[in-house]
């Protein structure tokens, strides 16, 4: 009579699982671009010695990053609306930002409230990393100045977005979206992201550029893999 029971219990467990998991789809999120792309600014490195000779030319400005495709790449792209009510544990695996080549590496890039944030300094000069969250999470001001230093921050509370600068080289900044759940991503050289394992449901995706702002579109996700396309004009 126990055996049997364990075999139906693992039965039903099994088949929950596989529904889960057949339930949940991939969402593409496509970022076209119309118009005519801008003119790429190159900043001057010479305030900083070491930067200057890793960039004699100076450094291209990123705020906006057309692809040969005529997409934009750096739109973060997440589910805004549609979870409530449901709760999702925050990874334990840090997300790593980096200061290399007197950049900020990722750019734009996003993190689960209470997940790991590790910034690491990979430059043998003077960096800063300062946050300015206009929510409640409690903004970091930190001067890490020697090659390899490595500091752990977390955010306890969801904000889209958190810019990020140095107080040190002007030309540096990032954003980072603070979220509630996994369901996140950021549009890459073809200008397409990916929100995986989406369970069905109707939401709100959001989709947020540094220069064009923000667009957001209702979406019933079923059982099969679909896509969503945000269109950025210049």
């Amino acid at each position: 009579m126990r055996k049997e029971f364990v075999y139906v219990f693992l039965a039903v467990l099994f088949t929950t699982a596989n529904l889960s998991q057949a339930d949940a789809a991939v969402l593409t999120i496509k970022a076209p671009f119309e118009g005519q792309a801008p003119t790429v600014q190159t900043i001057k490195a010479d305030a900083d010695p070491k930067c200057k000779l890793m960039h004699p030319q100076g450094i291209s400005a990123d705020e906006v990053i057309v692809n040969s495709n005529n997409s934009l790449k750096n739109v973060f792209v997440y589910v805004k609306e549609g979870l409530e009510g449901k709760k999702f544990e925050a990874p334990k695996t840090p997300v790593t930002f980096n200061q290399e080549g007197c950049q900020y590496h990722p750019k734009i890039f996003g993190i689960m409230v209470g997940q790991p944030l590790e910034i690491v300094n990979s430059d043998d000069t003077l960096h800063n990393v300062h946050s300015l969250p206009t929510e409640k999470s409690q903004s970091f001001n930190l001067g890490m100045p020697i090659k390899g230093m490595k500091l752990k921050k977390t955010f306890t509370k969801p904000e889209v977005m958190v810019k990020i600068k140095c107080e040190v080289h002007p030309w540096m900044s990032a954003h980072v979206g603070v979220v509630e759940n996994p369901f996140y991503a950021v549009t890459g050289d073809d200008g397409s992201a990916q929100i995986k394992d989406l369970p069905a449901g109707e939401y709100t995706i959001e989709a947020w550029h540094e220069k064009y702002g923000v667009q957001t579109q209702k979406v019933t996700v079923a059982d099969q893999d679909q896509e969503v396309s945000f269109s950025f004009k210049a």
